[in-house]
C-alpha cells in the first residue's frame, strides 16, 4: 500500500501500469485511485478502465452515468475499446440515467436479444461503432452491423451490414458468426445456403450466445440445412431457455405443458412461460392467462387468467385485450363491469384483432361504446375488406346496409355481400334476402333461392327458414312442402321460434301436409315460450277452443294478453270473444 500511495505521486503512466497490475490481483479497491490519477491527466486507456470499474462495481460504487461518462471520455480519445462498449450500451438504451436499468454485461453479448430496451440510441451506437469497426475491432464491426441492420429506415444499409458481418464472423467474433447467419439466412435460397447459416450459428452457439442457440433449436425442428430432429430442437430451446431466452422459454415450457418430445410436466412448463411473461415477453403472459381460463393440465382459475391476460393486455397483446374484455363482461374472474370489457375489446380492436372488432361492433349496436366507435368500427372493417378478408367485407355490408358508421347504400352492400358469400354463410344468406326483396339489386327468387340453400346447407337457420317458405309458396322454384317442412324442423332444433311457428302452422292442415293439432299446438307452444307474438296468438286460441284436445281459458287469455302486447291486433277481438258473457257467445 505504501509503494501504492508512492507510485500515486509519480506520473500518469506509472500509475496506469500499477492499477493494471492491481485489477490482474483483484485488488480493485487500491486500483481505482491509481487509475483515475491517469484518467485525469487524459490516458485514454485509464479512462476506459475507470468506466468499466464504475459499470462493474470494481473497487467503487456501481453507477451507470459516471461509467458513461468516462467511456465518452476515452472513446473521444479514440480508444477503440471504449468505442465499441460505448456502442453497445448505446444499442441497450443505457447510457443515461434512467431508472430501472441493471448495470451490464457490457459488450455486444445481449444483442439480438428480445429482451433488450426499447429505447436504443442507434444514431450514438453508429458514431462509436464505426470507428471502431474501421480500426478493426471484431464486436465493434457486429455492433455496426446491427446497427444498419435493425437501425432507423433512414440508417438501414443491409449489403453493407452484410459486409461488416462478415468481417466479424471471419474474425472469430460470436457475435459476427449470430449477425452474418442472420444476414445470409435473409438471402439463403437453397440447402447450401441453408447449411452456410447453420455452421455459422453452431460457431456462436459454442460462444453459448442464447439467441444463437434458440435459433439453432428453430432450424433443428424444422430441418433446415440440417436433418430434423424435433427431439433435439427441444433439447436447444432448453439451454436457451435456462440462459435466459424468452422465446426460448416460451416454447420449452409449452413442451413440458404438452409432453412434446419430453416428460409431461405441466407445472414446470407453467413455470416457464411465467418466467417469460414476467420478463415481458407479451405471448407468454396471454400463454399462461389462456392456461387457467380453460380445462387443462391446470385448474381453471379465472381471477389468475385476469391478472396474467391484464399484464400481456397492458403490453399490447390484442389477444389478451379481447380476453380480459370478455371477462369483464361476463364478471368471470373480476368485477362485472361493461365500461372496462368494452374498454379492452377496443383496445384489442384497435391492434388489429379482427374477432375483437366484431364483439365491439356487437356491443355498440347494443348501445355500449363511445360515439366515434361507429365511424372507427366501419374503417376497420373497409381496409381488412379491400385486403381481401372476406368476413370483413360481410361486416362492411351490414354497415352499409345499416347506415352505421357509413352513409347508407344498398347497392354497395349488396356488392360486398356477393363478394363475400362465396365463403361466408351469412353473407350468402343476407346476399339472398336482398335478392329476393330487390334491395341495392335486380330482384331475382331463383338467385335468392340457389344463396339461401348455400346458407341453409351450412346450417344457417335464418337460411333454412326463408328457403323453407319459399318452398312452401313455390318461389323461386317449384314448391316441396315436404322438403320445407324438414328444413323448418332444422331450424327449430337452434331454437328458431319463426320455424317453430311455421311447423305449427304446416301442422295445422293444408299444403298436404295432415293435420295434426296436438303437434301444432307443441309447436306454437315452443315459438310462444321464445316470444314470437303470432304463436302465442295461436296457441292463445288453440287452448280457448280445445281444438288440440286442452282447452284451458285461463291460459288462453295469458298468452292472447302477451300477443296484443306485442303489437297483435287480431288477439284483441279474441280477448274479447274470450271474457264475454256465455250468453253473448
Amino acid at each position: 500500500m505504501f509503494v501504492d500511495r508512492l507510485i500515486g505521486f509519480g506520473s500518469p503512466a506509472a500509475c496506469l501500469r500499477r492499477g493494471v497490475q492491481l485489477i490482474e490481483q483483484k485488488k480493485f479497491a487500491a486500483a481505482f485511485p491509481l487509475l483515475t490519477r491517469a484518467a485525469k491527466a487524459g490516458i485514454p486507456e485509464a479512462e476506459y478502465r475507470v468506466a468499466r470499474s464504475y459499470l462493474e462495481g470494481a473497487g467503487v460504487p456501481q453507477s451507470l452515468t459516471e461509467g458513461a461518462r468516462w467511456l465518452e471520455r476515452a472513446a473521444a480519445h479514440g480508444f477503440v475499446e471504449a468505442q465499441t462498449v460505448l456502442a453497445a450500451l448505446c444499442l441497450r438504451g443505457m447510457t443515461g440515467t434512467k431508472k430501472g436499468h441493471s448495470l451490464p454485461d457490457v459488450g455486444a453479448d445481449r444483442l439480438f436479444r428480445v429482451d433488450t430496451p426499447a429505447d436504443p440510441d442507434f444514431e450514438a451506437a453508429l458514431k462509436w461503432a464505426r470507428p471502431a469497426a474501421e480500426a478493426g475491432s471484431a464486436e465493434a464491426q457486429a455492433l455496426l452491423g446491427y446497427v444498419l441492420t435493425f437501425g432507423p429506415e433512414a440508417m438501414r444499409d443491409l449489403e453493407e451490414a452484410d459486409r461488416w458481418y462478415e468481417r466479424s464472423a471471419a474474425a472469430g467474433c460470436p457475435q459476427g458468426n449470430l449477425g452474418y447467419a442472420l444476414s445470409l439466412a435473409r438471402r439463403a435460397t437453397d440447402d447450401a445456403g441453408r447449411r452456410q447459416v447453420v455452421a455459422q450459428l453452431h460457431r456462436a452457439t459454442a460462444a453459448e450466445l442464447p439467441t444463437a442457440i434458440y435459433l439453432l433449436g428453430v432450424l433443428t425442428e424444422h430441418g433446415a440445412g440440417l436433418a430434423a430432429d424435433p427431439k433435439l430442437a427441444v433439447q436447444h430451446y432448453r439451454h436457451a431457455a435456462e440462459k435466459g431466452h424468452r422465446s426460448a422459454q416460451v416454447r420449452w415450457g409449452l413442451a413440458l405443458i404438452e409432453g412434446r418430445h419430453v416428460e409431461q410436466d405441466p407445472l414446470a412448463g407453467e413455470s416457464w412461460l411465467r418466467r417469460a411473461a414476467l420478463a415481458g415477453d407479451a405471448q407468454a403472459a396471454t400463454l399462461v392467462g389462456n392456461l387457467y381460463m380453460q380445462s387443462g393440465p391446470l385448474p381453471s382459475n379465472y381471477a389468475e387468467a385476469a391478472n396474467w391476460y391484464r399484464r400481456a393486455a397492458e403490453a399490447g397483446d390484442g389477444n389478451a385485450a379481447r380476453a380480459l374484455g370478455t371477462l369483464h363482461l361476463t364478471g368471470a374472474g373480476v368485477a362485472r363491469d361493461r365500461a372496462e370489457g368494452t374498454r379492452w375489446l377496443r383496445a384489442s380492436a384497435q391492434a388489429g384483432n379482427q374477432a375483437a372488432q366484431v364483439d365491439l361492433a356487437n356491443l355498440v349496436l347494443e348501445g355500449a361504446g363511445a360515439s366515434e366507435d361507429p365511424n372507427r368500427i366501419a374503417g376497420w372493417f373497409k381496409q381488412a375488406a379491400l385486403e381481401g378478408d372476406l368476413v370483413a367485407a360481410f361486416n362492411l355490408a351490414v354497415c352499409l346496409v345499416k347506415g352505421w358508421g357509413l352513409d347508407q347504400n344498398e347497392q354497395k352492400a349488396a356488392q360486398w355481400l356477393r363478394r363475400a358469400a362465396d365463403s361466408v354463410p351469412d353473407a350468402q344468406y343476407m346476399y339472398g334476402r336482398m335478392l329476393a326483396e330487390g334491395r341495392g339489386v335486380i330482384p331475382d327468387l331463383q338467385g335468392a333461392r340457389t344463396w339461401y340453400s348455400r346458407a341453409a346447407d351450412a346450417d344457417v337457420p335464418d337460411a333454412q327458414v326463408a328457403l323453407a317458405e319459399m318452398m312452401v309458396n313455390g318461389r323461386g322454384g317449384p314448391a316441396n312442402p315436404t322438403a320445407a317442412k324438414k328444413l323448418f324442423e332444422k331450424a327449430a332444433t337452434q331454437r328458431h321460434s319463426g320455424a317453430m311457428f311455421a311447423l305449427g302452422a304446416m301442422c295445422s292442415g293444408g299444403k298436404n301436409i295432415p293435420a295434426d293439432r296436438a303437434t301444432a299446438q307443441r309447436w306454437f307452444r315452443s315459438a310462444a315460450e321464445l316470444g314470437h307474438g303470432h304463436a302465442q296468438l295461436m296457441l292463445g286460441r288453440y287452448l280457448a277452443s280445445g281444438v288440440a284436445g286442452e282447452r284451458n281459458p285461463v291460459e288462453a287469455r295469458v298468452w292472447l294478453e302477451r300477443a296484443l302486447a306485442q303489437g297483435i291486433p287480431e288477439a284483441e277481438a279474441d280477448l274479447s270473444e274470450l271474457t264475454a258473457p256465455l250468453e253473448q257467445r
